[in-house]
């Protein structure tokens, strides 16, 4: 069945509210703007990507308890986040490839079943070996998700909202992260740790509930799907590595510098959401309540940080929203891995601007990617780029969990502030795409 309806009759910036103004004035007017099939398309995407954080979530939450229980030491602790990032490079990849040849919303189901599926799995692992296969198997469908969700959402969203529109999908991560914390703590606080971990895994099958309404409920993009079919070149990793000549400009410098880019905001990124519970709870001797209770300012910046950095990637620009806190969040990693020790009241305060800078930085990514390709090879250079970076992200945190050993975990987090100096470099090969209409 054809998941692409025929073309609405009135688009985002024609319709009106009953009191006169443009539809698409407010502060939701981004979400008015999306029309009946883009909220739903949006509904999707955020459920799809809060999910997937949660599913994430359950990994870090419960490291001390599988270091525990396995006998594992820091870094093959770490392995389990590289891995499953390596291996959402080739996920990404193949999902951008499948969306960008049968649609979005077929590639985003694939996703979802593939990650819920096998965060189920990790629950019934027998050993530290196979609970690493599932974990990489996990990372197949945890890379394609959030490209795909963006790209859907992107090409409903008008060109004056997409940066908070795609903001606020970026926000359902946070969201993801609090309920994995919610569940980890009353969990953890009830089941003794050898069986709670297998139980937070367990909890990774809530995404089929939103499996089942994503399939009878959104569809892709009418115009954008038009063009994506009408092309002769969909899907193709050579067209996003072909070199410009003097009469068509390539796409090899923009996949270049955006994969780098992605590698440097990923690299630091998953160095804090990887260790920071462990750094809590093993240095600041946190209990598994006081845990949960720090990462709710942290998460809470996380939320706010999301919504405000897509205002501000629509208000500053792309490049500009990326640079600013790019610098912020090196700041606030290196500030917050140094406190002193007993300082837990700073510990806690600080929490909050450390979450709302790493996450407002990663508002424009949505945004910013899908308007750095054509329709035609989109999904392929989102999901290439994205995932990439992931993938070369993903030996930051390995790092931090050799280099803790030696340096302890609070002093190994201040590696993770050399991505944010690599992306801001990054920019520097990028144009600035700010007011450009996807087709």
């Amino acid at each position: 069945m054809s998941t692409t309806p025929p073309p609405q009759s009135l688009t985002g910036d024609e319709r009106t509210a009953t009191d006169g103004r443009p539809a698409d004035d407010g502060a939701f007017g981004w979400l008015r703007a999306l029309g009946p099939r883009g909220r739903r398309a949006f509904a999707g995407a955020f459920g799809g990507y809060g999910l997937d954080s949660y599913d994430y979530f359950t990994l870090p939450l419960s490291m001390v308890a599988l270091a525990a229980y396995f006998g594992l030491d820091s870094g093959q602790t770490g392995l389990f986040t590289t891995v499953t990032l390596v291996v959402s490079a080739v996920g990404g990849a193949l999902a951008g490839v499948l969306a960008d040849r049968v649609g979005r919303v077929r590639a985003l189901l694939v996703t979802v079943i593939t990650y819920a599926v096998f965060t189920v799995a990790c629950g019934f692992a027998p050993n530290y070996e196979t609970l690493l296969v599932f974990r990489a198997l996990q990372g197949l469908g945890f890379g394609g998700e959030w490209a795909v969700g963006a790209i859907l959402v992107a090409e409903y969203a008008s060109a004056r909202h997409r940066g908070r529109t795609l903001g606020a999908v970026q926000s359902s991560w946070a969201v993801g992260w609090a309920l994995a914390a919610v569940v980890y703590t009353v969990v953890f606080s009830l089941v003794d740790d050898d069986l709670a971990w297998r139980i937070m895994f367990w909890t990774g099958a809530l995404p089929a509930l939103l499996v089942v309404w994503v399939r009878r409920r959104v569809h892709d993009a009418p115009e954008a799907a038009a063009a994506r079919e009408k092309s002769a070149v969909k899907g193709s990793f050579a067209a996003i590595f072909r070199p410009g000549t003097a009469g068509a400009p390539g796409l090899l410098r923009v996949t270049l510098f955006a994969g780098l880019l992605s590698t440097g905001v990923q690299g630091g990124y998953y160095t804090l959401a990887t260790w920071v519970p462990t750094y809590l709870k093993t240095e600041r001797d946190l209990s598994v309540v006081g845990t949960g209770g720090y990462l709710t300012f942290l998460i809470s910046g996380a939320f706010i940080g999301y919504l405000t950095g897509g205002w501000l990637t629509d208000l500053l620009g792309r490049k500009r929203n990326i640079r600013l806190f790019a610098l912020l969040s090196a700041v606030c990693i290196v500030a917050y891995a140094n406190i002193p020790s007993g300082a837990d009241t700073l510990l806690l305060v600080l929490g909050f601007p450390l979450g709302f800078c790493m996450s407002a930085i990663f508002s424009g990514f949505g945004s910013y990617l899908a308007e750095l390709y054509p329709t035609a090879v989109r999904g392929t250079g989102q999901g290439f780029t994205y995932n990439t970076g992931r993938a070369m992200g993903a030996v930051f945190p390995t790092t931090v969990g050799f280099l803790a050993d030696s340096w302890g975990v609070g002093g190994a987090l201040v590696f993770g502030a050399i991505g944010y100096g690599i992306a801001a470099l990054a920019l520097l090969g990028l144009p600035e795409t700010r007011g450009r209409e996807l087709a």
